[in-house]
């Protein structure tokens, strides 16, 4: 069996990574933890460009079709790249809604999200109460634990920050909001969007243990001690070789859970690149040394990525439930 992206898929993820190369992300990343968001907007319009948002939505709405498998790939690179904004949970909500079955709402609000016009924003009932990037995003959603889906009015309360400046939180308000659906149907729906969020925040995961990995080597490569590259110590071959085999070890899981869907996969793939993510970022600060704290360095954007991304839609603990529930009879 030949487990691995077929030519087209790769091409695809080329694509993206030589758009992301030249897009000057990391300037986009710093206007977007200051609030400025016209940047990361640009991006999100190039990125539509591609495709990439079509792929969470079907065909009859403008969409590619619901394709977990190569949405993966492709927010691997994002991961990478360190692209800002919602765009799991964008993504989440256009599943969402498709799974859901309204056609209203699906002409309502897809067309926008796959064109890259809008970006939306989602809550769900066993997830964080925070919304992601409220303030930059058209539309923001939320399902209660009572199965209704409704459209949030303006956030409560101030902008918060996570550990990674451009992820700014935000609690929707309680009450009000326009009612859009209520039922088994919203419940069902939610939960194939949750899953989705989790598959997408793995990808990501992954890219960004990538790319931590990659600056690292680089490094090591330059840095010297006693007139020799720290890259020759034995230690610290030792120590990418483990962080490099965390990822291996994760990215199969990742297309696994991406081609399945079932819960116990999509748990065990986020449980494993959010781990991988985590040990690449240590890894980078510890072999940066005292530069690897700097904010002017643009390995901060990744190392603060690491540890809100493996939180994020599902922490470690979660999924960990999440797997054992999936493997224990009845």
């Amino acid at each position: 069996m030949r487990f691995l992206p077929t030519d087209e898929q790769s091409d695809f993820a080329r694509t993206l990574r030589s758009l992301l190369g030249s897009a000057q992300v990391p300037a986009a990343v710093r206007a977007w933890a200051d609030g400025e968001h016209g940047p990361g907007l640009a991006l999100r319009s190039r990125l539509a460009g591609t495709g990439l948002f079509a792929l969470a939505a079907p065909e009859s709405y403008e969409g590619a079709g619901l394709l977990p498998l190569e949405l993966a790939l492709g927010f691997v690179e994002l991961g990478r790249a360190g692209v800002p904004g919602p765009v799991v949970e964008s993504a989440a909500v256009s599943v969402l809604l498709s799974e859901l079955g309204d056609e209203a709402l699906a002409k309502r609000f897809l067309p926008g999200l796959v064109a890259g016009d809008a970006w939306a924003t989602l809550t769900l009932p066993d997830g964080s109460p925070y919304a992601l990037d409220a303030d930059a995003a058209a539309h923001c959603f939320t399902v209660s634990a009572a199965g209704e889906l409704r459209l949030a009015g303006p956030a409560s309360g101030e902008v918060l920050r996570s550990t990674d400046p451009a992820r700014r939180l935000s609690r929707p308000a309680a009450a009000g909001g326009e009612l859009l659906a209520a039922g088994p149907a919203v419940v069902r729906a939610a939960g194939a969007a949750g899953r989705w969020a989790r598959l997408l925040t793995a990808a990501q995961c992954l890219g960004v243990g990538e790319a931590l990995l990659e600056r690292t080597v680089g490094y090591v490569k330059q840095r010297t001690q006693f007139g020799t590259p720290i890259g020759s110590f034995q230690a610290v071959k030792h120590r990418l070789a483990d962080t490099l085999l965390a990822l291996e070890f994760a990215r199969p899981l990742v297309w696994a859970a991406a081609l399945s869907l079932a819960p116990g996969d999509v748990a065990a793939a986020k449980l494993r690149c959010g781990e991988a993510a985590y040990r690449a970022a240590m890894t980078a600060l510890q072999l940066h040394g005292a530069v690897g704290y700097t904010e002017e360095l643009d390995l901060s954007l990744w190392l603060r990525k690491a540890r809100p991304l493996r939180d994020a839609w599902g922490t470690p603990s979660e999924c960990r439930a999440e797997v054992l529930r999936s493997v224990t009879p009845g």
